[in-house]
């Protein structure tokens, strides 16, 4: 199987573990629909791949690390939709179709978003195939990155930086926060659920984390010469609110320097520690040659 068909593979179970989360439950108005409108509506399911292709290096079993990676993808995209909301960055396109507070209302989308973080912990609690000492250290792990601490306190830092000139330390700093941390607890879920060593833990989050920076680098450079219908959103956000991003600071060359620097800071943390990284060193520079 080339690493094409791995991915492909991958997402295909993801998808379809997505599709039946919410299928026996009784309807609140329109709650699940706005809920499965942002989660099934595509992306690369970069997290989820993670957490797989972490458990598999590891030597775990990648079906009994399936809930915990669709628990991931639950809580980014909750984070999607609350960072559409006007009061946040008032985006009115995600994945080429409209936000959805423009489809089902601003009140029932901050649900949507409510209701996707608390059933991504109601996932990995119900998860089977695994002991509860690894389910509450995915707890543990999905939380601390999920919140004030990780994603949360990083959107915040973004919001108080609009209109602010910001240094670069403060820029990767912010951005290791809401991006890197998601990020990072998904390669760690997937190690977790195969039972990793703490060398492997701390091998899998040095990857991730510095993968987290390389993408948010080509994130901030799509943001200016990326193309819109195939980004799918509108481009020229960062510089419309008046945010410092890498670009801004260094440049499109140096960023791209960077990016390159980084991804390869990724690859060897992997290679250090794993017989085979061979999947994840080429996912990494996947995403990092990505033009969306």
């Amino acid at each position: 199987m080339t690493y094409e068909q791995q991915l492909s593979a991958d997402c295909a179970l993801v998808e379809n573990y997505l599709k039946t989360c919410f299928a026996d439950r009784e309807p609140r108005a329109d709650l699940y629909d706005a809920m499965l409108y942002s989660l099934l509506a595509g992306g690369k399911r970069i997290r989820p791949v993670l957490a797989l292709e972490s458990c598999r290096m590891c030597g775990g079993d990648v079906e009994s690390a399936l809930p915990l990676a669709c628990a991931v993808e639950m809580v980014h995209t909750y984070s999607l939709i609350h960072d559409d909301l006007p009061c946040m960055d008032d985006d009115d396109l995600r994945r080429g179709r409209p936000t959805n507070h423009k489809v089902y209302g601003e009140a029932t989308a901050v649900l949507a978003g409510d209701a996707l973080l608390t059933a991504a912990f109601e996932t990995i609690a119900g998860a089977g195939g695994l002991d509860a000492g690894r389910l509450l250290s995915a707890v543990a792990c999905l939380g601390a990155a999920a919140g004030s601490r990780g994603m949360v306190g990083g959107q915040v830092l973004d919001m108080a930086g609009e209109g602010h000139a910001l240094s670069l330390a403060e820029v990767e700093e912010l951005q290791s926060l809401k991006t890197g941390a998601l990020i990072s607890a998904a390669a760690e879920l997937g190690c977790i659920a195969a039972g990793g060593s703490v060398k492997e833990r701390a091998a899998v989050r040095r990857y991730a984390r510095r993968l987290g920076l390389a993408f948010q680098i080509r994130d901030d450079m799509l943001d200016i010469q990326g193309d819109e219908a195939t980004l799918g959103k509108p481009i020229g956000s960062d510089a419309r609110s008046e945010k410092t991003t890498f670009v801004s600071l260094k440049g499109m060359e140096a960023c791209e320097a960077l990016v390159r620097e980084k991804t390869e800071e990724a690859k060897n943390a992997l290679r250090e520690t794993f017989a085979d990284p061979g999947f994840l060193c080429w996912l990494a520079d996947e995403l990092v040659q990505r033009e969306k």
